[in-house]
């Protein structure tokens, strides 16, 4: 089942003026995925709140993980 042309085109269009507002991220995830992530690789995430602490996490990549993100490039 395909996606409607209306919402298909919305989301494009908030996609632009993500990547608008945010060039150094979009920058970031560029370099990143320049080539393929390797089993090992350590993915790590920080998230800080106006006045709150930052909290922190982070995943070594498996391969099932490698399977799970190639899959989902397929996806689009």
């Amino acid at each position: 089942m395909g996606m409607n042309p209306a919402s298909l085109m919305k989301m494009m269009a908030m996609k632009s003026k993500f990547e608008k507002n945010h060039p150094k991220f979009i920058a970031f995830l560029q370099a990143v995925f320049s080539r393929p992530l390797e089993e090992g690789t350590i993915i790590e995430l920080t998230v800080k709140r106006p006045g709150e602490d930052a909290i922190t996490t982070n995943i070594s990549v498996t391969k099932d993980d490698i399977e799970m993100f190639n899959e989902m490039k397929t996806l689009g």
